[in-house]
Formats: C-alpha cells, structure tokens, sequence
C-alpha cells in the first residue's frame, strides 16, 4: 500500500496564494506518478495537476481551469509532491486530494492511491 499525507490547506482570499504538500510512504515503487483532484461542493471529483515522479524528463498534465495558475513539482528524494497555486479564484474552493498510480498519460488519470483530502476555501 500506499500512503499519502496532505498538508498546506487552509482560508485564503481571492488572488492569494497557497502550496499544498503530499508526502508518500510505504511501497512507493507501485506509482509512477502524483497529483492532485478536487472535489467541491455538490461536484464531481475532478483532475487538477500529475506529474511523473520517477524520472526527470516525466511530462506534467493541468487541467484547463488551473494552467497558468497552478504548479505541481516533485522532490523525488523525499517522496513528495507540490502543488503551487497563485492567483486563487473563489471558484478553487474544494477539498483538494492527493493522489497516485501509474499508467499517467494525460489529464483521463485514474490514480491507484488517495489522501484524506485537505479543504481550501476562497473567499471573495
């Protein structure tokens, strides 16, 4: 298994901001790749950011709705990813997951592994 611990959630105001952390243990040798969904209020699950984690040259995916806003990044050596995020709209408001697995090729990701969820909240 593996086991995936976000942090850096928290109240911001619009065009604050924030960076969220998720660090993995266990049998990290099972995902290839890490990332972030996030889940509002009365919505589906949705793809934010993914990277490949085990090389250097691995693409990074963004949904259409945080590109240019958002940047996901990886220290491999501590097994964990970033999720940057500048410019939070009220719209960002969600319970942001962390995720990983393999077989990541674009944007139609479907991870093996969940964190607990970290809420953000935008206020106008």
């Amino acid at each position: 298994q593996v086991q995936l611990v976000e942090s850096g959630g928290g109240l911001v105001q619009a065009g604050d901001s924030l960076r969220l952390s998720c660090a993995a243990s266990g049998r990290t040798f099972r995902s290839t790749a890490m990332g972030w969904f996030r889940q509002a209020p009365g919505k589906e699950r949705e793809f934010v950011a993914a990277a490949h984690i085990t090389w250097s040259g691995g693409n990074t995916y963004y949904a259409d709705s945080v590109k240019g806003r958002f940047t996901i990044s990886r220290d491999n050596a501590k097994n964990t990813v970033y999720l940057q995020m500048n410019s939070l709209k009220p719209e960002d408001t969600a319970v942001y997951y962390c995720a990983a697995g393999l077989s990541l090729r674009g944007t139609d990701w479907t991870p093996n592994y969940w964190g607990q969820g970290t809420q953000i909240t935008v206020s106008s």
